[in-house]
This record gives structure tokens, C-alpha cells and sequence, in this order.
């Protein structure tokens, strides 16, 4: 399992000592540093079911700044994708991506469910 996090990110550090405490193995990637590129965030938003807007951090800085709010609507998938890959800071985290699903955001009874 690969997780996303951003180290500054309280969610993000509750969703890493929750892993940890369930001895649950994964790959840390730091989303600042390694962005996911358009053709994960693709795979990942179709395994994942969710609706595409689910992948953008709607309470960060970045995405208040560029007036997202009112532009995501207008944007096709692939515009929002290749958006998305411009900046860690624009996904959503902690995200978890394992073999057959895609966890965005951390809700630990969907983590628990999901993991055990």
C-alpha cells in the first residue's frame, strides 16, 4: 500500500499512527515531493469510485486562491487530472492506495472497515 501524506498535516499524522498502531505496512510518499501524476490520479479515482472532486483539497490555500470553487464545474476530467498533478498541496490527503481500492481523506471507521 502506498500512502500519501504531508507531514505538516494533522489528519495526515493521525492517519499515520493510526496505520502504525495496527501494524499495517505501507510506502509513505510525501504528496508535496512526489505529486501524484495525472494517469495515478486517474487510476485512482476510478478505482476509487468517489466523485473526482473528492481528490481536491477544497480547504487548502492553493485551491481557494486559484477560485476552484467556481471553476472545477466547467473543467473536464482530464483538465481537472493534469490540474492536479501541477501541486501536491491541490490533493487531498492522507490518501491510502492499495491493490483494489483508494482511501481519500482519513475517516477511521472507512479506514477500519476498508483494512481489516
Amino acid at each position: 500500500m502506498v500512502f500519501l501524506c504531508y507531514n505538516k498535516c494533522t489528519t495526515c499524522q493521525k492517519a499515520r499512527k493510526w496505520l502504525d498502531e495496527q501494524g499495517i505496512a505501507y510506502e509513505e510518499r510525501p504528496i508535496k515531493e512526489q505529486n501524484p501524476t495525472a494517469e495515478e490520479l486517474q487510476q485512482w479515482h476510478q478505482r476509487s469510485g468517489l466523485p473526482l472532486k473528492k481528490f481536491f483539497n477544497t480547504s487548502g490555500l492553493l485551491y481557494k486562491s486559484l477560485g476552484l470553487k467556481d471553476k472545477l464545474a466547467s473543467m473536464s476530467e482530464q483538465e481537472q487530472y493534469d490540474l492536479l498533478a501541477t501541486d501536491g498541496m491541490l490533493v487531498k490527503r492522507p490518501m491510502l492506495i492499495g491493490d483494489d481500492f483508494v482511501l481519500v481523506g482519513f475517516r477511521q471507521p472507512e479506514w477500519e472497515a476498508k483494512l481489516k
